[in-house]
């Protein structure tokens, strides 16, 4: 059985473990709350689960991640574009790939301007920026500042809200 982190912290604020903090870390956990019905694309979440395999549905619709080093895409070296497992959307390309050593595919830039989005995430007692697709709002893992140039962002990113689409000529 899968805990997202959502309700984990449902629990334990019930149970009265987090005290005052229990309000914060639930509203923050919540990322693409606010953002519901602002994608062109829209489904229902019956909908996602029969397009979205369960591990994939936990972290694009979940907000969950995978295990470190799990993903074969952390190993990707060819030439080709990495698009939103759940939609298509293209939101890396390999030319801005590289290694970071924390297990999670890495990029320092997006495709484009329109290619993913970004909000503050408050949960785990911490505040980051997560970084969901622009066509889906699904969950893609975190934008940090600890890149390197020419951005000095570091977009860590789930490889199963991922599928890589290899460049022609490069399979």
């Amino acid at each position: 059985m899968t805990v997202t982190r959502r309700q984990a912290v449902g629990v334990l604020a019930a149970a009265g473990v987090l005290g005052p903090l229990s309000l914060w870390l639930v509203s923050g956990d919540a990322a693409t709350s606010s953002l519901e019905g602002a994608f062109p694309i829209q489904k229902t979440d019956a909908e996602w689960r029969t397009v979205l395999a369960s591990d994939r549905y936990r972290i694009l619709r979940g907000h969950s991640t995978e295990r470190a080093f799990s993903s074969p895409l952390n190993a990707e070296k060819r030439a080709g574009i990495f698009v939103c497992a759940a939609c298509g959307q293209q939101l890396f390309s390999s030319e801005t790939k590289f290694e970071s050593g924390t297990g999670w595919p890495s990029f320092w830039q997006p495709l484009g301007d329109d290619a993913v989005g970004t909000q503050i995430d408050r949960s785990w007692l911490m505040v980051r920026t997560e970084v969901h697709c622009a066509r889906c709002g699904g969950h893609l893992g975190h934008v940090f500042s600890d890149g390197p140039e020419p951005t000095g962002l570091r977009y860590c990113i789930n490889g199963l809200a991922l599928d890589f689409v290899t460049a022609p000529g490069n399979i």
